[in-house]
């Protein structure tokens, strides 16, 4: 399928490709499409850095105890709240004891799919967590994080004898030979299953979007060629129809970004509990 290319992306192309394009040959690397040799995800994944980036130095400019702001309620909102599934709440179940040290490389990480997840909602940008390689880096960087910590944790050595139940007799051992190629290939699994469950939901809400929006322009097309009158009564439903899926994709959004939340909690509190 054809990537479909932005306005924002041409332009950066425009000021930016052939610098770019001149890096990745001296790596030895051929873009895929040398007229974009910067992709449309990673565009759009540096400009959901720079608006989180623009929020985080607003937020602070306006932080205030006695008289706080409506951004800062929803700052506070996303890191704990009455419901228990702020970015603190699920940190603070999974991993209990030092839970808060790792609230900013989670938060991080959630708050950067959560926007990435939102910017297509803005008909100039497109999501990209809709591409397989922004999930996939997510996942990577969550991987290497909870298993860095595990290791922190317990030693090198410990870590990995944790993947076998943690052996301390005879008996245990025996068990620990059966253990470890299981933990091991489930451990490593969690990249499979952190990328394809975001981006597979993003994509397909993005597509959804799209097709039915295609399909009820089309047939509003077909009804001003007609009648008038029918042309008009079927155009609300293309102004109308796509407010629906773009709750929907707000939705999902949200969901999937609570669940970039909760897996990397529990991650971190399996990796740095004394025993898997």
């Amino acid at each position: 399928m054809e990537e479909h290319v932005s306005g924002i992306t041409h332009w950066v192309n425009q000021l930016l490709g052939a610098v770019a394009l001149a890096l990745l040959q001296t790596l030895g690397i051929k873009p895929s499409n040398p007229a974009t040799p910067i992709p449309e995800y990673v565009v759009m994944s540096v400009v959901v850095l720079l608006i989180g980036t623009a929020l985080a130095f607003y937020l602070r400019s306006r932080l205030s105890a006695e008289r706080p702001g409506a951004a800062q309620q929803v700052a506070e909102l996303l890191l704990t709240n009455p419901l228990g599934f702020g970015i603190r709440d699920l940190l603070v179940e999974n991993v209990g004891h030092g839970a808060l040290k790792h609230v900013a490389a989670v938060g991080a990480i959630t708050i950067f799919i959560l926007l990435s997840n939102l910017l297509s909602v803005i008909p100039a940008f497109s999501a990209p967590t809709a591409v397989p390689q922004v999930p996939l880096a997510c996942a990577v960087v969550t991987f290497l994080y909870f298993n860095w910590q595990g290791i922190r944790r317990h030693g090198a050595g410990g870590y990995v004898l944790t993947f076998g139940g943690s052996p301390r007799h005879f008996w245990d051992w025996i068990l620990a030979i059966l253990l470890f190629p299981v933990e091991t290939i489930s451990t490593t699994a969690r990249l499979l299953s952190l990328t394809v469950r975001l981006w597979a939901n993003i994509f397909a809400s993005d597509m959804l979007y799209a097709i039915f929006l295609d399909l009820l322009v089309k047939l509003t097309v077909f009804g001003w060629g007609k009648f008038a009158v029918l042309g008009v009564v079927l155009s609300v439903f293309p102004l109308a129809i796509p407010l629906a899926f773009i709750a929907l994709h707000i939705f999902v959004s949200v969901i999937q970004s609570y669940v970039f939340t909760v897996l990397p909690a529990v991650y971190i509190g399996m990796a740095t509990a004394d025993e898997h």
